[in-house]
């Protein structure tokens, strides 16, 4: 379980003692549900990460809404997004292992994670991962309820596929974006979980050679 869940639950079990000492049991049920809520909505259960070679892991658990083409800095991706409700598992984990290249925290503001603006205008943390022989770009969206983004690792931090780097509380969404050439494994209206299911393999050679010619179209620009 994430920490918070335990600060979050003792503190409302604490709550429900005292009403139901000063009052009546009865009025210390609403505390005491909070507090199960809480200490359920924090749970972080042990997944299985798949090894197979290119694998891209979902980095949250939640429904698939999108998958859509896109352009990011004159490169063709392929855009996944998840949404997270509240009954979902809030931990987020690495698509990849690597490098953690960025990580840009953007503010804004706290739309429905369903709705299609929010991917550019809620707050967010975008993040980029470099390694397996391909570069990763990932959005933490907060939602309507989601009003806190946690993401633990730094710039220059190693990651294994698979490993924990932050969370998003109640409501959200995950933008991942893929090279276009990956060989997608999900589509819109699946369920994934987060470090087990894969929504892509992606060759490694694919991505040196978008990467090679990103850097010819820039040399050709000066």
């Amino acid at each position: 379980m994430v920490r918070d869940g335990y600060y979050y639950g003792i503190a409302l079990i604490a709550a429900g003692v005292l009403i139901g000492w000063l009052t009546s049991p009865w009025f210390a049920v609403p505390a005491f549900a909070f507090a199960a809520f809480f200490l359920w909505f924090f749970r972080d259960p042990e997944r299985v990460i798949p090894a197979t070679a290119g694998a891209v892991v979902s980095p949250a658990d939640g429904k698939v809404t999108y998958v859509s083409p896109c352009t990011i800095n004159g490169i063709q991706r392929t855009r996944i997004s998840i949404f997270l409700n509240v009954f979902d598992v809030h931990v987020n984990r690495s698509p990849i292992g690597g490098v953690i290249r960025e990580a840009r925290y953007q503010p804004g503001k706290f739309l429905n994670a369903m709705n299609e603006t929010c991917a550019e205008q809620n707050e967010q943390n975008v993040v980029t991962v470099e390694g397996e022989g391909q570069t990763l770009i990932f959005k933490q969206i907060a939602g309507l309820l989601a009003r806190r983004i946690v993401f633990t690792k730094k710039v220059g931090d190693p990651v294994a596929r698979g490993e924990r780097i932050g969370m998003m509380k109640f409501g959200s969404r995950m933008d991942v974006f893929l090279d276009s050439t990956a060989d997608l494994k999900v589509r819109v209206g699946d369920r994934v979980k987060g470090g087990s299911s894969v929504l892509a393999y992606v060759r490694p050679e694919s991505q040196q050679l978008v990467a090679t010619g990103a850097e010819q179209s820039r040399q050709g620009a000066f």
